[in-house]
C-alpha cells in the first residue's frame, strides 16, 4: 500500500494561516478625500461661449500664422538649442529607466553564486572533527531562482505607477517646449513693438524740432516771444530720452531672444526688424473643455500624476498583506578533495520552497505610510482640479483681451482718422494763410501719438493670440489621459 506524502503540508498550513491573517489587516479606514473634477462640469463662461465662429485646435506650428520667416527660424533654433529641452529629454530617459527597474520586480530572477577557497581546519576535535588539522578545498556553487507571487498586485501597481510617471514626465517635456515657443513669440512681438515705437518717437522728435525752428523764426521776425521758444524746446529732452530707452529695449529683447535660443548675446545681433502680420479671426474649438485635458500637456501631466498617485495607494495597501516568494536553488558543494571534485554528481544539493513574510506588529508604520500616500493622492487631485480651472480662466482671459483689443483698434482707427483730418485741415488753412504752421505741427504730433497707440494695441493683439494658442495646447497633442479618477 502506497502511503500519501505530507511533505508540503507545513508549507500549505503556513500559507493558509497567512491568508487568514491578511483578511484581518487593519488599514484604519484610511481613504482618499479628494475627487477628480470632470472638465465638462465646469462652466466655460460667456466669453468662451461667444468667442466667435467654430475653429479647430491650434496647428502644430501655430506661430506660422504671423507669416514671418525669421520668427519661424528662431522658434526652430530655440527648440533645438535651448538647454531646457535637453533637461526635459534627460528627465524622460530617467523616468524610462525607473519604469524598466519597476517592471523587473514582476519577473523571475536568477542568480549564480560561487566560491572557491582553501581552508585550514582547526586542531580542535570538536570544531574540525572530519578534517582536523588539515588544509582542504572548500568550494560551493549555487544557482538560485526566485519569483514573487504578486497576489495583491503590488508589483503590478508599482510598474504601472512608474509608467504613469513616465507619461507625466513626457508631458512635462511637451509643456516645456510649448512654453519655450510662446516665450520666443512674445519676445519677438515685443521687439516689433519697440521698433514701431522707435519710429514714431523719432518722427515725433522731428516734428517737435520743426516747432522749435518755427518758434525761433517767429521770434527773429518780431512776431514771437521767448516764452514760445522755451515751451517748444521743453519737450525735446524727454523725447530724446524716450528714443534712448527704446533703443535700450531693442538691445535687451535681442539678448532675451539669444538666451532663448540657448546661445550668447551675440546671436541676437543678427536678428532684424520683425515683419509680423496677423489676420486670423478669433475662434475656439467646439470640444472645449472636453478635449482640453488631452491638448494641454501640463494638464495631461497632472492627470497622469493623479493616476500614478492612485497606484501608490494600491502599493501601500498591499504592504498590509503577506509577501510570498517561491525560491529554489541547485548547485554543488564540497569540503575536501581536489580543486574541481566538488563538481561531481554526488555533491549536488537542491533547495526549494516558499518564503513568506507577514507584518504582525510594526508600530503603525504601514498605516502611516498609507495615510501619507493617500494625502499625496489628494494633493495631486487638487492640483489637477486647480490647473484645469486656471486653464479655462487663461483661455477666457485671452478671448476677452482679443475681443476688447479689436474694439479698441476700431476706436483707435477712428482717432487716427480724426487726427489725420485735423492735419489736412490745418495744412490747407496754413496754405491759405488762415493760420500759422504751429497748428499744423501740433496736429501732426497728435496724429503720431494716435499711431503709437495703434501700434501698442496691435502688439497687444499679437501677444494675446500667442497666449491663446499656448492656452489651447499649441498643437502639442498629449497621450490620452486615463479614464476615471485614478483612485484604487
Amino acid at each position: 500500500m502506497i502511503r500519501p506524502s505530507f511533505h508540503f503540508l507545513p508549507a500549505l498550513c503556513v500559507i493558509a494561516l497567512s491568508l487568514t491573517m491578511a483578511g484581518c489587516a487593519d488599514q484604519g479606514g484610511i481613504k482618499p478625500q479628494a475627487q477628480v473634477r470632470a472638465s465638462a462640469s465646469l462652466d466655460v463662461g460667456q466669453a468662451i461661449r461667444q468667442a466667435g465662429p467654430e475653429a479647430g485646435w491650434p496647428q502644430r506650428a501655430w506661430w506660422q500664422v504671423y507669416r514671418d520667416r525669421q520668427l519661424d527660424g528662431l522658434v526652430a533654433r530655440a527648440v533645438a538649442g535651448n538647454p531646457s529641452m535637453a533637461i526635459a529629454a534627460a528627465r524622460v530617459r530617467q523616468a524610462q529607466g525607473m519604469a524598466v527597474t519597476a517592471h523587473a520586480g514582476e519577473l523571475p530572477s536568477a542568480q549564480l553564486d560561487a566560491s572557491i577557497g582553501r581552508k585550514d581546519w582547526s586542531d580542535n576535535v570538536y570544531y574540525g572533527a572530519a578534517f582536523r588539522d588539515r588544509l582542504t578545498w572548500n568550494n560551493t556553487a549555487t544557482l538560485s531562482l526566485s519569483y514573487n507571487v504578486d497576489l495583491w498586485d503590488r508589483n503590478k501597481n508599482t510598474t504601472e505607477r512608474a509608467e504613469d510617471e513616465l507619461r507625466a514626465v513626457a508631458a512635462d517635456g511637451r509643456a516645456a517646449q510649448l512654453e519655450l515657443e510662446s516665450n520666443v513669440v512674445r519676445a519677438y512681438v515685443q521687439l516689433a513693438l519697440q521698433y514701431g515705437l522707435l519710429d514714431n518717437t523719432e518722427a515725433m522728435l522731428r516734428e517737435e524740432q520743426k516747432i522749435v525752428d518755427l518758434a525761433h523764426r517767429r521770434f527773429n521776425g518780431g512776431i514771437g516771444t521767448q516764452l514760445e521758444i522755451t515751451q517748444a524746446e521743453g519737450s525735446l529732452p524727454e523725447t530724446r530720452r524716450q528714443i534712448e530707452a527704446l533703443q535700450e529695449n531693442i538691445a535687451l529683447v535681442r539678448n532675451q531672444l539669444a538666451a532663448l535660443l540657448g546661445q550668447g548675446p551675440g546671436a541676437g545681433d543678427a536678428i532684424t526688424r520683425p515683419q509680423l502680420v496677423l489676420d486670423a479671426p478669433i475662434g475656439l474649438p467646439s470640444a472645449l473643455p472636453a478635449e482640453l485635458v488631452g491638448r494641454r500637456p501640463d494638464i495631461s501631466a497632472a492627470r497622469w500624476r493623479v493616476q500614478a498617485a492612485g497606484r501608490g495607494i494600491a502599493v501601500a495597501k498591499a504592504a498590509f498583506y503577506p509577501n510570498i516568494n517561491l525560491m529554489a536553488g541547485i548547485g554543488p558543494a564540497a569540503a575536501g578533495g581536489g580543486l574541481f571534485s566538488f563538481l561531481s554528481a554526488p555533491n549536488i544539493q537542491t533547495s526549494y520552497g516558499p518564503a513568506i513574510s507577514l507584518p504582525i506588529f510594526e508600530g503603525g508604520r504601514l498605516r502611516g505610510q498609507l495615510a501619507a500616500t493617500t494625502a499625496g493622492y489628494d494633493l495631486e487631485v487638487e492640483r489637477y482640479n486647480q490647473l484645469l480651472s486656471q486653464a479655462l480662466k487663461g483661455i477666457a482671459d485671452q478671448v476677452v483681451t482679443l475681443q476688447s483689443v479689436l474694439r479698441q483698434q476700431r476706436q483707435a482707427s477712428e482717432s487716427i482718422a480724426a487726427a489725420q483730418k485735423s492735419v489736412d485741415i490745418s495744412t490747407r488753412a496754413y496754405q491759405r494763410g488762415l493760420t500759422d504752421y504751429l497748428n499744423v505741427l501740433h496736429a501732426q504730433t497728435q496724429w503720431l501719438r494716435q499711431q503709437q497707440i495703434a501700434q501698442q494695441l496691435q502688439a497687444q493683439r499679437l501677444a494675446a493670440y500667442a497666449s491663446l494658442s499656448a492656452a489651447l495646447g499649441g498643437g502639442l497633442e498629449s497621450e490620452p489621459a486615463p479614464a476615471g479618477d485614478g483612485a484604487p
